[in-house]
């Protein structure tokens, strides 16, 4: 099986540079469908699903090569080296942000730049650094997670959302929570909300945007600022968009910061 296939791949568009789209927890290459036609005339652009997400080949998993993020971070390398990639722009939301810069200090080469939307190195709060939880909470929710699959996306989806004027916003995240099979969501929702990446962080050299949201309860401002400072070629905007999820309630801005950035 290629890359390729494992992981549900489509191309659209053309251009001598490319933007690959990430998506993040829960999630699949579907929602960016907002933000890629902004991008068709000027890019290639690149999009997959994670193993476990979406379309990817679920008989793919292998606990062990994802047992950190560093395997979902092989997989975007095998997807670059396969189709030969260069000037690659990588979009990442949430979870991507750290993947991609896994991805991104494995092998500089390919890659132009780095967006991350809403990123987070550790949601754990650890001394002076606050991730905005404790641990205790993270394993409540993975707790959760794993006893009452439908129960914690009907609860997690609007506060992960926000944006309670549009609450098809929200139920379209459920869903797609939903349409994962409750083994693998656990499975990465533990190797996501566990994780702590913030050693990797000055280690990726590539000019990097990090879009930062309102009132967001899964990153919030403290920790964009956090992934600013450990990033010497960074910067951050403060959107006026609220929620984790912007590409999905404000498209409109995230296009326009990306315009601008690339």
């Amino acid at each position: 099986m290629t890359a390729v296939q494992r992981n549900n791949v489509k191309i659209l568009g053309s251009g001598e540079r490319t933007l690959m789209f990430a998506h993040g927890y829960g999630c699949d290459q579907n929602m960016w469908r907002h933000v890629t036609p902004a991008f068709l005339d000027d890019f290639k652009i690149v999009l997959f699903d994670y193993v476990g997400s979406g379309h990817a080949d679920a008989s793919a998993f292998n606990r062990t090569k994802y047992s950190t993020l560093h395997g979902y971070a092989r997989d975007v390398l095998d997807i670059i080296g396969e189709l030969q990639l260069s000037r690659v722009n990588f979009v990442a939301h949430s979870v991507s942000s750290m993947i991609g810069a896994l991805a991104a200090i494995e092998s500089p080469r390919p890659f132009e730049t780095m967006t991350m939307i809403g990123p987070s190195p550790s949601y754990i709060n650890d001394g002076a650094y606050v991730g905005g939880y404790e641990r205790s909470d993270i394993e409540s929710l993975l707790e959760t997670l794993e006893s009452n699959h439908v129960g914690w996306s009907a609860a997690m989806a609007p506060a992960i959302m926000g944006n309670p004027e549009s609450p098809e916003l929200a139920a379209e995240l459920e869903a797609s929570f939903c349409r994962m099979d409750p083994a693998l969501a656990h499975h990465f929702a533990r190797v996501t909300f566990l994780s702590d990446n913030r050693a990797d962080l000055p280690h990726l050299g590539i000019r990097t945007l990090i879009l930062q949201c309102q009132k967001d309860v899964i990153a919030g401002l403290s920790v964009g600022e956090y992934v600013h400072q450990c990033l010497s070629k960074s910067q951050l905007v403060l959107m006026d968009a609220s929620g984790h999820c912007p590409h999905m309630s404000a498209p409109g801005e995230v296009i326009a910061e990306l315009k601008k950035f690339l």
